[in-house]
């Protein structure tokens, strides 16, 4: 007989309700009164911002420590645990989609008013479900979050309408698709394996301890591994990712590496923590799939002429880093995956607002097109010198200060270990990483053709000069670049500052 929940705490549901709630009321609102645009975006930034405080109780707390909720009687599991890691996870998803929002703006004044509250409802649905996968510790609910977290993303891609959306919408939809069968098996094996639908230790162990259900139990690891793998664009389901990068508008490319990506990896060291006393067997695949994303993605993105297919195959790089520590079994691998996590969403959402605020002042085709930054540092030295900081962060090279503690962070497991190759295979990959940004870095830094100073740009008849339009990116898009920027520049003169936060 099922067991009634008898202990919820709605303030530390609150990041997860405040995003969800705020959905509805964007609906209900649109319902009531239409063509309410720029309401719609403060309801939505408001309860972003609402969940983000939220979250403030539970950032650096100490190993161990933990705010439950939603737990069974007589001293039973609860389904919804929230450590430093998964708080801190939690206040970036809020933040990123925060930060998306202000993206959009500026592109929702040529939609129809009546698709502001599509939008923004589907922003919000998908981050409630990014936060709640964080903290959910039961199968049940750990599932339904997590595609919850992922099919609104899919409707925000296609929404554009053009034939690369819809593209990229089916890529990520059958993604989405596959990645559930897999997901839905893994929990049917894991119950089998241990009897319980909670992702703890103590169910591992039960299930790890039984020579019979042993295997099974495995099985389901690394078919779990699997189905995240999709979502968090690891070799080889990473397929999708540059197609729907490329096709979806750019506010959502931004949400897809960075909310997304957010919830993929919460969910993954959900799964780490609940296997990790197993030892080395059920992770051993992690090593492969993290050498092997990182390397593809370093090399494909080399051979990319187009600014976001190049930031699609970095986020699967990028990715390979993420789990690069959890193939260690230690008590540092989930922070250090955690503060990986987070050194590369920071960066990355900084080099999306600044490819954004160039769209809009160079257009789209000069804005996505890498060659077209030869000259940038001259032309608009801000807007370069916070791109510049967002590359030299992703390499891991100074002033960049963040990226360079985040590699040694998820490497320091991995040599704890004695994983040698998988070390050295990272460490190339890092030099390699190097070359992808600074190919970037080199064409913004470098003097404009001559030429392009020899020539204003062409002008239409009737038209004003360039100069006298002067055309600039919208406010809330310099708001996003500048926060961002502000943001990567603290965390990297005091990392300390972000590792903290996870509670190390």
């Amino acid at each position: 007989m099922s067991q009634a929940v008898v202990s919820v705490n709605a303030g530390i549901l609150l990041p997860v309700l405040a995003p969800a709630v705020g959905a509805a009321v964007v609906l209900v609102t649109d319902v009531a009164v239409q063509h309410l645009r720029r309401v719609h975006y403060l309801i939505a930034l408001a309860s972003l911002v609402v969940g983000a405080v939220a979250t403030f109780a539970g950032l650096g707390m100490v190993a161990g420590a933990a705010r439950r909720t939603l737990c069974l009687p007589a001293g039973g599991q609860c389904m919804y645990v929230a450590d430093s890691v998964t708080t801190t996870l939690q206040l970036a998803a809020l933040l990123a989609a925060a930060l998306t929002l202000l993206l959009s703006w500026p592109d929702d004044k040529k939609q129809s008013p009546g698709s502001t509250a599509v939008i923004m409802s589907l922003v919000l649905t998908a981050t409630a479900g990014a936060t709640a996968v964080a903290g959910a510790h039961d199968v049940g609910s750990w599932l339904v979050a997590l595609e919850l977290a992922t099919l609104p993303t899919v409707a925000l891609v296609a929404l554009r309408g053009a034939r690369s959306a819809i593209s990229g919408a089916i890529a990520l939809l059958t993604a989405a698709l596959v990645s559930f069968a897999l997901l839905a098996l893994s929990a049917a094996l894991w119950f089998t394996a241990t009897g319980s639908g909670f992702l703890t230790p103590a169910a591992a162990l039960v299930g790890f301890h039984d020579p019979v259900r042993r295997p099974i139990l495995v099985l389901a690891v690394v078919v779990l591994i699997a189905g995240i793998g999709f979502k968090l664009s690891l070799v080889p389901f990473h397929a999708w990712t540059p197609e729907a990068y490329d096709g979806a508008p750019l506010p959502i490319a931004a949400f897809l590496a960075g909310v997304s990506k957010i919830a993929a990896a919460a969910a993954l060291l959900v799964v780490i923590q609940a296997v990790a006393p197993l030892g080395e067997p059920p992770l051993a695949a992690m090593a492969i799939v993290a050498a092997v994303s990182m390397t593809l993605g370093n090399i494909m993105a080399l051979r990319q002429d187009g600014v976001v297919r190049l930031l699609a195959w970095s986020t699967v790089a990028q990715a390979g880093w993420v789990v690069l520590p959890l193939a260690a079994v230690s008590s540092a691998a989930v922070h250090a995956s955690g503060a990986y996590l987070l050194a590369y969403v920071l960066a990355t959402l900084l080099a999306f607002a600044v490819v954004a605020a160039l769209v809009q002042i160079r257009g789209a085709a000069r804005a996505r097109d890498l060659t077209e930054y030869r000259g940038l540092l001259s032309a608009h030295p801000v807007l370069a010198s916070a791109l510049g900081l967002a590359l030299l962060s992703l390499a891991g090279l100074p002033p960049g200060v963040l990226g360079l503690v985040a590699k040694v962070a998820a490497l320091r497991p991995v040599v704890t270990s004695e994983l040698w190759v998988l070390a050295i295979v990272a460490a190339a990959n890092a030099v390699l990483g190097v070359a992808v940004y600074l190919r970037w870095l080199l064409k913004v830094i470098s003097s404009p053709e001559a030429s392009e100073q020899a020539s204003p740009p062409a002008v239409p008849d009737g038209a004003a000069p360039v100069a006298a339009r002067a055309i600039r990116a919208h406010p809330a898009t310099l708001v996003a670049v500048g926060l961002t920027a502000v943001a990567l520049v603290l965390t990297s003169l005091s990392p300390q500052m972000l590792l903290g936060m996870l509670g190390r």
